[in-house]
């Protein structure tokens, strides 16, 4: 760094946050799982063991209402920008022949806005990357291209975790730094992507900048894989069914104070055939996919571990922000069975042996009904934005962190993390660019507040036609369209199942919310998608 860029940067962490030296900004380690549900975490009350999860979280901040987008491309792109998804370029994370390459549905961040790893780079950060990037398929706009200066990611929404065969066609695609790599036959992703970020640290250990690290784990994202020696590490554990978990899920969430005493279960998506009335078999089969998914988030947590033991070994841990989330809700997506992909899929795996679920020739996924149980208590699942589509795990932990009690209330969204990893890093966000739609979560965090935004702040959100708008404990909610009629209004502090529509009754408030929405629509250029895919 510079004399000239050392002096710019503690002029500008001082007046951000009163601070003069950077040594004092702390090193972000933000890691993002894929896929994972909300009640799928130890310290949430699963039976899943994550014990490195459930320690950072006793000594950090546990998040109940953390909101993200209702996919991973989406919610990647408003994470990396701190915008919304439309403004980021990522308006839909499904192709559309008539919209593609329009503004908003570029497919690629946009130059709209600045990437986070970018501001985070001129602020004087080392920046890393490991795993999925799913913002842009070409070399001209891979993460390198992004501002990571280290990275070794998978460009698209899913693949192999031991190899690169994928599931579309053509083989997976993966970028190491600014060029094209092949995936390392047999290593396995999660153990693979932890001994890069290793490799990258190591490299630049006796420096003294600060470090931002996007640990995008592909886990526990379908196919639902495992090394051998963890296949059978849940072998039993749910064979009593996912309507029973579904239940266990809810009463585990009110004990851990994550949700109200009153909460109840929504209706169980239709197509979710009872448990009692699947054969053995089935129920053998089924049991088998939440023994795979349960150990790869077991799997994830070992190697969060040996990550963090890493960072304590070089002595950079004490100063360190960790940041875990997930980037969706539980995902009900079975491409074996259905879906636009079945054809390739079958083409390169076979499910019908049942020794190899869970191996790298299989391609298991756990299905709508296991995700019902993984959304618990909330409505649906990954693709809907309703609350079990978009509300997430989140943990921070770390430097920086003082706040007691351990568990916030806070609505809060993914558009929060950048300000807020901008103001720790005294990090200037460039001029001539789309404004930021967060706010920094800082002083929650110190312990100086209980609440990132007021009860006036709107989130207004779409995917696929998927829409919502957010204000205080009122949702206005719409499934497949942007006509006025097809809007509900829910109250989530009365109603958190969003259940009853409540729009007639208070005929001001959804008009003020439908209001923001056809505003925000043109602000941020939302468009209704004609003949949308549908992923379930």
């Amino acid at each position: 760094m510079t004399i000239k860029s050392l002096l710019t940067t503690c002029l500008s962490l001082f007046i951000i946050t009163g601070c003069s030296k950077t040594e004092e900004r702390p090193n972000i380690l933000l890691i993002v799982a894929d896929d994972l549900g909300y009640a799928d975490l130890g310290v949430h009350g699963s039976r899943i063991q994550t014990p490195h999860l459930d320690t950072l979280a006793q000594q950090g901040v546990l998040f109940s209402q953390f909101h993200t987008a209702p996919m991973c491309a989406p919610t990647r792109a408003m994470l990396l920008s701190g915008n919304n998804n439309h403004v980021a370029g990522m308006g839909s994370q499904l192709p559309n022949t008539k919209l593609d390459g329009t503004p908003g549905f570029e497919h690629e961040l946009s130059d709209r806005i600045a990437t986070m790893p970018n501001v985070m780079k001129s602020a004087g950060y080392h920046t890393y990357m490991v795993g999925k990037w799913h913002l842009g398929s070409d070399l001209s706009n891979n993460p390198y291209q992004a501002g990571f200066e280290r990275s070794f990611a998978l460009d698209d929404g899913g693949g192999n975790h031991f190899d690169g065969r994928g599931f579309m066609p053509y083989p997976s695609k993966y970028f190491e730094d600014d060029h094209l790599a092949d995936w390392p036959e047999g290593a396995y992703s999660t153990n693979f992507y932890t001994d890069k970020l290793i490799e990258f640290l190591n490299t630049d250990k006796t420096s003294d900048q600060p470090f931002f690290i996007y640990a995008a784990y592909t886990s526990p994202h379908w196919p639902l894989q495992v090394p051998d020696a963890e296949l059978d590490r849940y072998k039993g554990a749910y064979d009593e069914g996912y309507e029973a978990l579904r239940i266990e899920n809810l009463n585990n969430l009110k004990q851990a104070g994550l949700i109200s005493q009153e909460q109840g279960l929504p209706e169980l998506d239709p197509s979710v055939v009872p448990w009692a009335d699947l054969s053995s078999e089935e129920q053998k089969i089924e049991s088998r996919k939440m023994e795979l998914y349960a150990a790869m988030v077991s799997n994830l947590d070992d190697n969060i571990g040996r990550l963090l033991a890493h960072l304590k070994q070089i002595g950079k841990l004490d100063n360190t922000l960790v940041v875990f989330m997930s980037d969706n809700g539980a995902a009900p997506s079975d491409l074996y069975n259905r879906g636009p992909f079945v054809k390739s899929v079958r083409s390169k795996y076979d499910n019908n042996v049942f020794e190899d679920l869970g191996k790298a020739n299989s391609f298991v996924s756990y299905g709508v009904a296991w995700a019902e149980a993984g959304s618990a208590p909330f409505k649906y699942y990954k693709t809907k934005t309703t609350e079990g589509g978009v509300r997430a795990p989140l943990i921070i932990s770390g430097a920086a962190v003082k706040a007691h009690p351990d568990i916030s209330h806070a609505y809060l969204t993914v558009m929060d993390l950048a300000p807020t990893f901008y103001r720790l890093a005294g990090a200037a966000y460039p001029a001539g660019k789309a404004p930021l739609l967060g706010s920094s979560i800082t002083d929650v965090l110190a312990g100086s507040a209980d609440t990132v935004h007021n009860d006036d702040y709107i989130t207004v959100l779409d995917h696929n036609n998927d829409a919502l708008v957010r204000q205080g404990n009122w949702k206005l909610h719409s499934t497949d369209s942007f006509s006025e009629n097809s809007f509900a209004l829910y109250n989530l502090l009365d109603d958190p199942t969003e259940s009853t529509d409540v729009k007639t009754q208070h005929p001001e408030i959804y008009q003020r919310l439908l209001d923001a929405w056809q505003e925000k629509t043109k602000a941020y250029g939302i468009v209704e998608i004609p003949d949308r895919l549908i992923m379930k």
